[in-house]
């Protein structure tokens, strides 16, 4: 039995028949693991971190820690800790005060309340500013107090609710790499919610894809990101280009098709994948080059975009929008919207999809 483990957990809101918020999801944590829900909003992430909490009820299955089921248990009793995206930090109190306050809820003597409360501050380089009230600290800080103050009292499982979401990008690179630093620091087994893509990759050692309730697919960062198994995970994940089979029949030609190729009913092409060239560079037409185990495509740019490092390209060919990524260059080097090109895409990088 894994550390934390839920079975069948159902969970409805709303009148008789609608939609199920949780619809019979299972899962299993092992004790230290990082474990990331993504999903779009409305998916049932949070509401699963709140079923864990006991905030929520849950209307049928089980959810147990460690092996203690939770399912009826007290929510002070769960013995779980929990982070929001709110920092909902005490404002009449110190930071000092707001990591110790748990502690003395749970009744634990003043000098090792002193102790664990210093070791914490010093985890998060924060002790010089043990003194100040929260309206003085950034939000940045503000997050961290708030990560230190529920892990303070040692909980059996730490949960995340969006805890970035409210700040700007350069904090939250930098508050992410601390989150999980501190995470293996201590060993701590951790449920983190968000719908940010790189957050769930650059965090997780273990991603639950969710989709309406249930887990779309769970595995590695490496595995999720490379190996997509559905259309829903390849477009939420990766900006992948998705196929149906006739489309990519006619990309690598009807010899390919009858052969029996393109059984699966999509394919998920990586942007990353899609070499770009100017058609002038290769002969037109789509064909498939049988030598070097590529399909390739002409078409024409009707989109370029900036994003930092990276271009993205939206290229036309023939009914079809392709995207591909390319390291950023000098705009007299970009293909210009208009600019015929030449696309060559590896066999291997065509990811068949279920269902």
């Amino acid at each position: 039995m894994s550390y934390v483990e839920f079975e069948g957990v159902s969970k409805f809101f709303g009148t008789a028949g609608a939609a199920p918020v949780l619809d019979a999801l299972s899962l299993g944590v092992e004790k230290g693991e990082f474990v990331t829900l993504l999903g779009p909003s409305g998916c049932g992430k949070s509401t699963l971190l709140r079923c864990v909490a006991g905030l929520t009820g849950i209307d049928e299955g089980t959810v147990r820690l460690d092996g203690v089921d939770l399912t009826n248990m007290a929510p002070k009793k769960r013995n779980v800790g929990m982070v929001f995206q709110a920092y909902a930090l005490f404002p009449n109190m110190t930071v000092y005060e707001n990591v110790a306050f748990g502690l003395k809820m749970k009744g634990m003597p003043r000098a090792e309340i002193e102790r664990t409360v210093k070791k914490m501050l010093e985890i998060i380089d924060m002790s010089e500013k043990s003194g100040q009230y929260p309206q003085r600290l950034s939000g940045g800080q503000q997050q961290r107090v708030a990560l230190v103050r529920s892990l303070a009292v040692q909980p059996k499982l730490m949960m995340m609710d969006e805890p970035l979401s409210a700040l700007d990008a350069k904090i939250r690179k930098m508050l992410r790499l601390e989150i999980r630093r501190i995470q293996q620091e201590l060993g701590m087994t951790t449920l983190f919610v968000t719908h940010d893509q790189e957050e769930a990759l650059t965090m997780s050692d273990r991603i639950c894809i969710m989709n309406q309730g249930r887990i779309e697919q769970n595995g590695t960062p490496e595995e999720i990101y490379t190996r997509p198994k559905t259309a829903f995970v390849a477009r939420f994940i990766g900006n992948y280009n998705v196929l149906t089979a006739d489309e990519m029949a006619g990309i690598g030609g009807s010899a390919a098709s009858s052969a029996g190729r393109f059984e699966p009913a999509a394919f998920a092409i990586r942007p990353e994948a899609v070499r770009m060239s100017s058609a002038e560079d290769g002969a037109a037409g789509n064909a498939t080059d049988t030598g070097t185990d590529s399909y390739r495509m002409s078409g024409t740019v009707s989109e370029c975009t900036a994003l930092g490092a990276l271009l993205r390209y939206t290229v036309r060919v023939g009914n079809l929008s392709i995207t591909t990524d390319e390291l950023n260059a000098p705009a007299s080097r970009r293909f210009a919207p208009g600019s015929r090109v030449r696309l060559t895409v590896d066999r291997d990088a065509c990811v068949p999809l279920e269902g």
